[in-house]
């Protein structure tokens, strides 16, 4: 009898413990719940007070860029239009040279976008150009050389020869590049033909672009708000209509990121089909989710500069593959809940919206009509990004003394704060990131990198297209990252799974500030990211000018 009670007792007693786990465990996710709705809280009144502050400091401080002249009206028309126009004795690649230092003068005293300049070298070769042409060539002449006697201007980070190749590392400031970098090397051999280099943060790892050697480079559209980074001497440059072609790279968002903020396209490759050689003193022989791309007012000129870019590799991405953009299949993600990141302010919800709805409206049957789509590793962006970053091979530390030893967070945090640092915070802050804080988890964040990826490639297909979000808000004021620095993620996820993804710019906001999506394929999808962003941009505001023009 006793031993029946007993099995009873240890029944009740049983189902007593799990009445109490249930309990504790509802107790703890309403706890977990009202936590992060606390936290969201205190996060949109804390960020609101940031942008309050920032806002009055910088508001008072933006300039207007210089209105395009009558006789720059030349540099409104696309790369590839320019191109076709030197070949077929329309226009003089000197013409368009003198158009083009005169425009970048006009503009780079505002946006300080510029670190080194060869004009008079680039005028010569513009005249040299014009020579050729006049001396006669055959037509196949024009098919190796694309962009012949068209200008561009390079980041900073990609070797020019003969130019400064400082990275915005103070160790490095009288330093020259002895070659050009293979990027620049494909674009001379395209014709095309370099007028100057730009801006960058510290080794390309920020997202503002300001160094202790340059300083600080402003947007064409506000120029108390960031141009975004790393390439932000690029995206000011092209936005302010001051250069045909642009010539950037991306690691976390680098070329579109600059392109959200500047209003801009821009196109970063499938990782692996672009080489970094000479690009931040890489060799080009390692594994990298680095890309080499452009930024540009037209986006008719993503694919062809790409395919110059790419080498022998632009094959492998079909980029003359002619896309049915009606016969696209579209996903779209509206945000992301990963913490750390800001939420979707109400004018870029509304921008997602409007592509959802034209897409929507155009769909020819309901296979096209896009689709809401989510996957737990968009709560985990910046983590990822994060530890992918740690299987690059370049060292950020060593690299910020030149290699002649290894700055130390602990150190240099104090001498910031006594005015003693050659760093920039943004960049000891890194240090702090890679040197104090314990690593992301490698068997966790490889596993669900790689579920992602799978479910990503198996639902995009060879026709599929992911519409994201670009960021949380439209172009910050100068520092103010430095509140948010984790916002950039929503680019960086397309870095670590290597998947090419297109900047599409949708007009401006009723501040003025300009606005965007971003379109990603699966690998080698890159044309479906061309043709989504030629589908959506002019549809919906483009690229605006930051002036008025002629």
């Amino acid at each position: 009898m006793s031993n029946k009670l007993s099995s009873k007792e240890e029944t009740v007693a049983e189902s007593h413990k799990k009445e109490n786990n249930k309990s504790s465990s509802l107790f703890y996710g309403i706890s977990i719940s009202m936590l992060r709705q606390f936290f969201f809280i205190i996060r949109i009144y804390f960020e609101k007070l940031v942008d309050l502050i920032f806002g009055y400091l910088y508001e008072s401080q933006a300039k207007k860029i210089p209105d395009l002249k009558k006789s720059q009206s030349i540099l409104l028309e696309s790369a590839v239009s320019l191109a076709l126009k030197i070949q077929t004795k329309q226009l003089k690649a000197e013409d368009l040279m003198r158009t083009t230092i005169d425009r970048i003068k006009d503009v780079n005293p505002i946006l300080n976008a510029v670190t080194d300049e060869r004009f008079d070298d680039a005028l010569r070769d513009a005249q040299e150009v014009d020579r050729i042409i006049e001396s006669g060539v055959p037509h196949e002449y024009f098919q190796t050389k694309p962009f012949l006697g068209v200008p561009f201007t390079a980041k900073e980070s990609h070797a020019v020869k003969g130019m400064l190749h400082t990275l915005g590392v103070a160790s490095r400031k009288h330093i020259r590049a002895t070659e050009d970098a293979e990027c620049v090397r494909l674009l001379r051999e395209a014709g095309a033909i370099p007028v100057a280099v730009t801006n960058v943060p510290e080794l390309n790892k920020w997202q503002e672009t300001r160094n202790m050697v340059f300083g600080q480079t402003c947007n064409p559209h506000h120029t108390g708000r960031t141009a975004g980074g790393s390439s932000g001497g690029e995206a000011a440059l092209q936005a302010a209509i001051a250069v045909p072609i642009s010539l950037c790279s991306d690691i976390g968002g680098s070329t579109r990121m600059p392109a959200f903020y500047c209003g801009l396209y821009a196109l970063n490759p499938t990782a692996g089909h672009t080489s970094i050689k000479g690009s931040t003193l890489r060799s080009g022989e390692d594994p990298t989710m680095a890309s080499v791309g452009f930024v540009s007012r037209h986006h008719s000129d993503l694919a062809p500069l790409t395919k110059v870019v790419a080498g022998q590799k632009a094959q492998d991405l079909d980029l003359d593959r002619v896309v049915d953009v009606k016969k696209l299949r579209y996903f779209y993600v509206e945000s992301a809940n990963d913490p750390r990141i800001s939420p979707i302010c109400e004018e870029l919800r509304e921008a997602m919206n409007k592509v959802i709805n034209k897409l929507t409206v155009d769909a020819t049957s309901t296979e096209y009509v896009p689709k809401p789509y989510y996957h737990e590793g968009f709560n985990h962006m910046y983590s990822l990004w994060r530890y992918w970053m740690t299987k690059e091979t370049d060292n950020f530390a060593k690299l910020l003394t030149n290699n002649e030893g290894e700055a130390r967070f602990i150190k240099e945090l104090p001498k910031k704060l006594l005015g003693q640092s050659n760093y920039t915070l943004a960049a000891i802050l890194k240090l702090g990131d890679d040197q104090i804080l314990p690593p992301v988890d490698a068997e966790w964040a490889e596993k669900l990198t790689a579920e992602l990826r799978e479910e990503l490639i198996n639902l995009l297909g060879s026709d599929g297209v992911l519409i994201f979000p670009s960021a949380p808000t439209p172009a910050p004021y100068h520092y103010s990252p430095l509140l948010k620095p984790y916002n950039f993620a929503y680019w960086g996820i397309f870095n670590v799974l290597k998947f090419p993804a297109a900047q599409i710019p949708l007009g401006v906001s009723g501040g003025g500030l300009p606005l965007g999506v971003q379109a990603a394929a699966a690998p080698r999808g890159d044309a479906l990211c061309a043709a989504a962003a030629a589908r959506l941009g002019p549809a919906l505001g483009g690229a605006a000018p930051p002036c008025a023009l002629p």
